[in-house]
């Protein structure tokens, strides 16, 4: 997974016309790293979507403009508007999110 380097790179990829996930971690953080361990697999699945990393504390006025209270947390943008938002309490097993990017898939009753 690319690591946002900037807020220019950050803005251009949620900008785009399809799923960007971006994961709000730190590099002290346990669960981040244990989410790390299975992410790979998950990204594989999800070949249609983006993900990148974001570091929180080098971007700490992103994660305060989204709501990151908790890291990881995996935030879900399209045409640069943030859609939903897995907070760290659930994205602490390779199931929870894989339930969870599944959602995203759904088509809504509007489309």
């Amino acid at each position: 997974m690319d690591r946002i380097k900037n807020q220019a790179q950050f803005q251009e990829q949620i900008d785009q016309d399809k799923y960007t996930i971006m994961k709000f971690d730190a590099t002290w953080c346990p669960d981040c790293k244990n989410l790390d361990r299975f992410i790979g697999d998950i990204i594989s699945e999800n070949n249609d979507k983006s993900f990148f990393a974001v570091d929180s504390e080098q971007f700490e006025m992103l994660a305060q403009k989204y709501d990151v209270r908790g890291i990881p947390s995996l935030l879900v943008f399209k045409n640069g508007v943030k859609i939903d938002h897995l907070h760290s309490k659930f994205a602490k097993t390779p199931n929870q999110i894989r339930e969870y990017l599944s959602k995203l898939n759904v088509p809504s009753a509007d489309q």
